[in-house]
């Protein structure tokens, strides 16, 4: 019995050791992979074909997702707000309240989680599968630096198409929130007055500043995923699994500190 109590903690204490080095590892590999991208962008030594290809890749395979998403998003917002509002008499403050909630959090994250779901997923399977079919070894053998060769273009195109996604997602996201106010009792007029009162250059343009570090951090883990993978089939199932949820606790996360940053203690302008 004893000796049962003892392997058992013995086996906790291996996986705890197990479970921490592999953070620990993650974390510097992380770092690596996105200081040499930032600093070989920086540097100008980019593959502007890759790039755009990724861009496009990431650009047409998100955007229905992203527009289905924000824009039931912002319709369900609506739903909930505008009969409440109506029935307190405050319908005229509807629209405002709806923008201001999808420009600064529901598009930006949704975007972000929509991509990283479709994108990062994608980013770690490729490159995983690359990596347990040993060509990101003959990149290396042929004196090729994977992470030039396959992060920088990524992580270039991610941090350039998410804002654009956001952006559509802005439009389309407060879209649906005004056809559904308007089938609740809220005219179009006091939607769109309450809407260019509140909502200032200053929420978008934030809320699109977000997404910059939410592309950043999809692409460092979907590469890092990948380039770690090891097991056949089944460790790039797992690496692609992996990706996402890492990159969705990131994203919410950062989310609230770069909430707390940027809008932190500064009410909408109504």
């Amino acid at each position: 019995m004893t000796n049962g109590l003892e392997s058992a903690t013995e086996t906790s204490r291996w996986v705890m050791l197990k479970q921490l080095t592999g953070f620990f590892n993650f974390i510097g590999e992380a770092t690596i992979i996105g200081l040499t991208s930032i600093r070989r962008i920086i540097a100008g030594d980019i593959n502007i074909s890759d790039t755009i290809n990724q861009m496009a890749l990431i650009g047409f395979n998100s955007l229905p997702i992203v527009i289905v998403t924000t824009a039931f998003s912002g319709a369900v917002l609506a739903l909930y707000t505008s009969q409440l509002m109506v029935q307190w008499g405050v319908g005229s403050l509807v629209g405002g309240g709806v923008s201001i909630s999808v420009v600064r959090e529901l598009a930006p994250v949704l975007t972000a989680i929509v991509v990283a779901a479709r994108a990062g997923s994608a980013i770690a399977a490729e490159i995983g599968t690359m990596k347990v079919t040993e060509q990101v070894d003959a990149l290396r053998s042929l004196g090729t630096s994977p992470i030039q060769y396959l992060a920088v273009p990524r992580f270039l195109a991610l941090v350039l198409m998410l804002p654009v996604l956001t952006m559509l997602g802005d439009i389309v996201g407060s879209f649906g929130g005004y056809v559904v106010a308007m089938a609740n009792g809220v005219s179009s007029a006091s939607y769109l007055n309450s809407a260019r009162t509140w909502l200032t250059i200053e929420d978008i343009t934030k809320g699109l500043f977000k997404t910059i570090f939410f592309g950043a951090f999809i692409a460092i883990v979907g590469v890092q995923q990948g380039l770690s993978t090891t097991g056949g089939a089944a460790g790039v199932g797992r690496s692609t699994m992996n990706a996402v949820v890492i990159s969705m606790i990131l994203i919410y996360i950062s989310n609230y500190f770069l909430a707390a940053i940027l809008f932190g203690g500064r009410t909408p302008g109504f």
